[in-house]
């Protein structure tokens, strides 16, 4: 079998979120597992694509309109990966130092028509064509309703819901950017008046998935407008958890950390990373630390950080450090926040993937008190790395921490986005902690819970599978 992602991230080529971490371990797990898994994603100008050296496969132009463009498909001449990557490179649309812009429509679209007809010139055709979230959403129609991708009709789409909120709407005034289709098939493009490319990739694609069980069932309540079309198409939905690279997020050999450490020599290890990042950010290292690495956004809870970080700071009995980025008020005010609670609480406004990796390894707590977490890998790194989570109870969240006060539990869970709430989860945490005999035991035990891409790879090539008989 051979499958193509196609992908607007890939780790570490260009990452953003989750969606990268996913599209850069899947491939490698299915080609460990006897597939041919390849990647398609645009070509960035960043730190990655200027130290990597590229061999150019195939040089065309692709229409968007009536303007013209010239693109290139390359490679990595040197590919450690455990897949082949190739990046479209289309220079006045993608060739930019970031992943997403404001005129992402041309963008990803130019992307996704190029990725197409080079396709059309392939020998072998995919088995299947995964595609993830709407940056690649046009696609399953193109191939089913453009008369220029007739060949490639009958080949089986999947699409990947990484998070519904993002569905890249854009006006009708645009429908002729894309190839020539019958009109009287609009439809399929369309929801509540505009071109919908992932509500388009849910009607046209033959597979849905999301990024675990518990976000399809919440996405047929609450999709950013999307929920009777997914109740409507839920015959062809599953909801398939993520994994993490246990390679990559492996605390005995991640280069990132200042003291490597197993199941065994966990203690002294977590205790140097801690001091590490406690002598750092001038923080306290006889008190429970508590973090937050992800975007500064809503959907995280960010809106709440303020106030609850105060609410939680005034005993002076924790710390807290918090590296993130997004909201720029939010930024603001969590900068701000230092000064009043120096010795108590630091930031790092922006993403280092080295201090991310420490953190991981020298944090008590990982906070992700998120109105919106599809699956969330940031608890899986946490327990692969023996850092206690609390969490909400929501989307993947909640089918994979279990509350300590459950058998068999050994996180913190909360119900509700709210100060108090959360507040509430933080000095649950801080009486674990001062329990330390429980809390060693608990921590030790999560680095043996085995969230790798083996089991999710396997559940994919399944369906793959039940697409191809």
């Amino acid at each position: 079998m051979k499958i193509v992602h196609i992908s607007a991230e890939c780790y570490p080529v260009a990452k953003v979120g989750g969606l990268a971490d996913v599209v850069g371990a899947l491939p490698k797990y299915q080609n460990d597992a006897g597939l041919t898994s390849e990647v398609i994603m645009p070509f960035y100008e960043n730190k990655f694509t200027k130290e990597a050296e590229f061999s150019v496969l195939f040089n065309s132009k692709l229409k968007l309109g009536k303007k013209e463009y010239s693109y290139q498909i390359k490679t990595i001449t040197d590919n450690t990966l455990g897949f082949n990557l190739y990046l479209v490179d289309v220079p006045e649309l993608l060739f930019k130092d970031y992943v997403y812009s404001n005129d992402d429509t041309e963008r990803f679209l130019a992307f996704q028509i190029a990725a197409l007809n080079w396709m059309l010139t392939w020998n072998e055709k995919p088995t299947t064509v995964h595609c993830h979230d709407h940056h690649t959403g046009l696609i399953p129609f193109m191939m089913t309703q453009c008369s220029d991708y007739a060949a490639l009709k009958n080949i089986p789409t999947v699409l990947t819901i990484h998070n519904a909120q993002y569905q890249g709407w854009f006006s009708h005034e645009k429908v002729g950017l894309i190839p020539e289709f019958n009109f009287n098939n609009v439809g399929l493009l369309d929801w509540f008046g505009n071109i919908n490319p992932l509500a388009s990739a849910i009607k046209c694609t033959w597979k849905v998935t999301t990024v675990s069980p518990s976000y399809m069932e919440e996405l047929k309540r609450d999709a950013n407008g999307l929920e009777t079309l997914l109740s409507n198409e839920s015959a062809k939905c599953i909801g398939i958890l993520n994994g993490i690279d246990w390679e990559v997020w492996n605390p005995e050999t991640d280069p990132y950390l200042v003291e490597n450490y197993t199941q065994n020599t966990i203690e002294i290890g977590r205790e140097v990373n801690k001091k590490w990042i406690c002598s750092h950010y001038n923080l306290d290292f006889e008190k429970p630390l508590f973090a937050f690495i992800g975007r500064l956004v809503g959907e995280k809870g960010a809106d709440l950080f303020l106030e609850t970080f105060k609410e939680a700071l005034q005993n002076g009995n924790i710390s807290i450090f918090l590296l993130g980025s997004g909201n720029e008020i939010v930024e603001a005010q969590l900068n701000e926040l230092r000064k009043d609670y120096a010795g108590f609480y630091n930031a790092f406004i922006g993403y280092d993937e080295k201090l991310a990796h420490i953190v991981y390894a020298g944090a008590d707590f990982i906070l992700m008190p998120s109105r919106v977490e599809p699956c969330g890998l940031n608890q899986m790194y946490a327990l692969r790395y023996g850092l206690i989570p609390i969490v909400r109870s929501i989307g993947g969240l909640k089918d994979t921490v279990i509350d300590i006060s459950e058998k068999g539990g050994f996180g913190i869970c909360h119900n509700e986005v709210t100060v108090s709430e959360i507040t509430e989860a933080i000095e649950r945490g801080v009486k674990l902690y001062e329990n330390q005999p429980k809390y060693n035991k608990i921590r030790k035990k999560v680095m043996s819970i085995n969230h790798s891409w083996d089991a999710s790879a396997t559940a994919y090539i399944n369906l793959y599978k039940s697409l191809n008989q």
